[in-house]
């Protein structure tokens, strides 16, 4: 699904990521680890084409996305970010999560919403505005506009900081639910090692800007081939 080469970003001469190669594959769920500040959410933004490398290139589907070249309308079609902090519409539910299919024109749109809605346990919110959701509400109402017109790539920011272990397990349950019946790729930045774990078939620790390991989730987190990698899954400081 993606593949990076020689990939740098650089703010004010400090390069904040250089990744030489970087392959996530096709249908599965990847956790990008690593701690605070060490380029995870950049790498996303890079991915998703929200900020522009400043040397090498990304390629999705065949298709390069670099400093000089941007994804084709298509390829930004078929990608969505969720980000750490909910941001939604002043409508109701049901219009938020209807906006990215009528921006796509895609038809069925009621089947849709409410089929996204109960996978996530938001159907009885569909008419209530979305100011006045809980915050594991708008939580899930975020991924529930971008999981709706099935995107063949998801990428998650911190998607379940800070909430409580009821609305974890329907995030995480709605995400291995659409990775099981769509075969689409997922990107998870996560801080929390145990979600990783549950919910990922490979894992990338990225350690100030480069990744220090990438493989397995299970090789990564039972048998790391990298001593900073043990240190960081162990709780050492490694900062």
């Amino acid at each position: 699904m993606i593949e990076i080469y020689n990939l740098k970003k650089i703010f004010e001469n400090n390069t904040v990521i250089d990744i030489p190669y970087l392959k996530i594959k096709k249908g599965k769920i990847t956790a990008i680890i690593g701690p605070s500040g060490s380029g995870k959410s950049t790498l996303m933004a890079l991915i998703n084409g929200l900020a522009k490398p400043s040397e090498g290139k990304i390629i999705i589907e065949g298709e390069e996305f670099s400093a000089n070249r941007d994804y084709s309308e298509y390829i930004r079609k078929q990608m969505t970010m969720v980000f750490q902090e909910p941001v939604m519409f002043k409508e109701t539910l049901e219009k938020n999560i209807e906006y990215g299919l009528k921006l796509r024109g895609v038809k069925d749109i009621k089947n849709k919403i409410f089929n996204i809605s109960e996978l996530l346990g938001i159907q009885d919110k569909l008419k209530q505005r979305a100011p006045t959701l809980s915050g594991g509400e708008a939580s899930r109402a975020s991924l529930a506009r971008a999981m709706v017109f099935e995107p063949k790539l998801l990428i998650l920011d911190e998607p379940t900081s800070n909430l409580d272990p009821q609305n974890v397990a329907v995030i995480e349950a709605a995400l291995k639910n659409m990775q099981k019946v769509l075969a689409n790729t997922i990107i998870v930045v996560t801080h929390n090692m145990f979600q990783a774990k549950r919910i990922a078939d490979e894992a990338v620790f990225i350690l100030d800007g480069k990744v220090v390991e990438f493989g397995a989730v299970n090789e990564i987190f039972e048998n790391p081939s990298d001593i900073r990698t043990a240190r960081f899954i162990s709780g050492d400081m490694i900062y």
